[in-house]
C-alpha cells in the first residue's frame, strides 16, 4: 500500500481548490493511509467493512438463475442509471466513476444481470484482477428486482472468473451500517477483515 506524504496530499489539496472544487473525498483509505489527510483536516466521513474470500470453495454455476451476460458500451448509460437508483447520491458512480472503474486494474470483467429476454440490465458488476489479488469493485441491483438472485449470481460468477484467471483473493468493501450487503456477501463466503476502511473529506 502507498502511504502519501503530507506534502503530496498539500499539493492535491492545492490542484482540486485551484479547479473551483468545493470539496474533496477520499477513496477508502486504511487507518495508515488516513493519517496524512487527518494531519491536514480531512475528517472521516464513513467507515467501511473490508471483506475477503479465499476462492477457495466457490459455489457452481446455477443454469436456472437469474440471466447474466457481458456488458456492451452500449450498456452504460443505462448502467449509470442503474447505479443511481441502487445508491445514495454520496455513492453514485457516475459515467467518470464508471470509466475508472473499467481501468482500474489490469484484468476486468464487467457483467450484467437481465429480465428472460429483456437485455436491459437491472443489475451489474465490475471485478478487477491485479496478479493474484481481485477485487469486486462494484456491486448493484435494482430496487425493484432485489431479492431475486441477481447479486448472488453476480458475486458467483465474479469469483468464478477470478479463480479462473489465477486469482488466490478477492477484497470488497461496504459501509457499515449497509446490513443487507454485509449479509449478502458473508453468505457468499466473504469474510471480515479486522482493520476496515474509511472515507475521508474535506471542505476547500
Amino acid at each position: 500500500e502507498t502511504v502519501l506524504a503530507r506534502g503530496a496530499v498539500d499539493d492535491c489539496v492545492a490542484r482540486v481548490r485551484a479547479a473551483g472544487y468545493p470539496s474533496v473525498v477520499t477513496s477508502p483509505l486504511t487507518d495508515a493511509a488516513m493519517a496524512p489527510f487527518l494531519e491536514v483536516g480531512f475528517t472521516i466521513r464513513e467507515r467501511l467493512h473490508l471483506l475477503a474470500h479465499s476462492l477457495d470453495a466457490l459455489a457452481r454455476f446455477d443454469p436456472d438463475g437469474p440471466a447474466l451476460r457481458r456488458a456492451w458500451r452500449a450498456d452504460r448509460r443505462e448502467v449509470v442509471e442503474l447505479d443511481a437508483r441502487a445508491f445514495e447520491p454520496s455513492w453514485q458512480l457516475g459515467p467518470t466513476g464508471l470509466r475508472e472503474a473499467l481501468r482500474a486494474t489490469p484484468a476486468v470483467r464487467f457483467r450484467v444481470g437481465h429480465r428472460d429476454r429483456v437485455l436491459t440490465p437491472v443489475a451489474y458488476a465490475v471485478t478487477g484482477r491485479a496478479g493474484w489479488q481481485g477485487y469486486l469493485q462494484r456491486l448493484a441491483v435494482d430496487p425493484s428486482v432485489r431479492g431475486h438472485g441477481f447479486g448472488r449470481a453476480l458475486i458467483a460468477d465474479a469469483l468464478r472468473w477470478l479463480h479462473r484467471g489465477g486469482g488466490r483473493r478477492c477484497l470488497v468493501n461496504t459501509q457499515e451500517d449497509n446490513q443487507d450487503a454485509l449479509g449478502l456477501y458473508e453468505s457468499c463466503g466473504f469474510e471480515r477483515l479486522p482493520a476496515g476502511l474509511a472515507v475521508l473529506g474535506s471542505d476547500l
